[in-house]
């Protein structure tokens, strides 16, 4: 994986600061400017996770987090944050 530069870093703050909304059509224009091929093992592979997770989050076997806590633990790794 590619490494964080300080420009991606500001992109990544800013763009956390957007709607859920656009922050889902964001991460879609970005994923779908990739330009790559769709696996169909990796396809099928993440929709059997999806569904163990889903039925985790269901069964109350998963432990969630709230968004405001995920969020403050990111931004606290951005090096602006440092």
């Amino acid at each position: 994986m590619a490494q964080m530069t300080p420009k991606v870093s500001k992109l990544l703050e800013q763009a956390l600061s957007l709607s859920i909304e656009e922050q889902e059509a964001l991460a879609d224009s970005l994923i779908s400017n990739l330009d790559g091929e769709v696996d169909e093992g990796v396809q099928a592979a993440w929709e059997a996770e999806i569904g163990r997770r889903i039925a985790d989050l269901d069964s109350g076997k998963a432990k969630t987090t709230s968004w405001a806590e995920v969020r403050r633990r990111n931004l606290t790794k951005l090096p602006h944050a440092r």
